[in-house]
């Protein structure tokens, strides 16, 4: 998508501060990070959110979920990590490109909202 601005990073137009990548997968740090660690794994492929994943292949998604295995493992989250994926205008969305946070580093609070 020409205006995404997760497409743009995954083109090199902006940069972003690498942490894993694979044939499907990309992952960066965020550059508003809400814990020690925030990284944001996204597919290659554009999808705009969950809701879209009709459009995605098996293997895009599920590359998706083992990057954040191994990111969290590589990031030394043996403690534990948060995975999340905001989902439409009410969940604050905010790049329709879906992506995945692991935050963690720190302990999390019990409530999400």
């Amino acid at each position: 998508m020409e205006n995404c601005l997760f497409c743009k990073i995954l083109s090199g137009e902006i940069p972003s501060q690498k942490v894993y990548e694979n044939d499907y997968v990309y992952a960066f740090r965020d550059i508003n990070p809400q814990a020690p660690v925030h990284v944001l794994v996204i597919p290659k492929k554009h999808l705009a959110s969950l809701d879209d994943t009709d459009n995605a292949s098996d293997r895009d998604l599920a590359e998706c979920l083992r990057a954040v295995r191994l990111i969290a493992s590589r990031e030394n989250l043996a403690n534990g990590y948060r995975v999340v994926s905001n989902c439409g205008p009410d969940a604050c969305q905010s790049v329709h490109h879906l992506h995945f946070h692991i935050i963690g580093g720190r302990k999390m609070e019990e409530k999400m909202a």
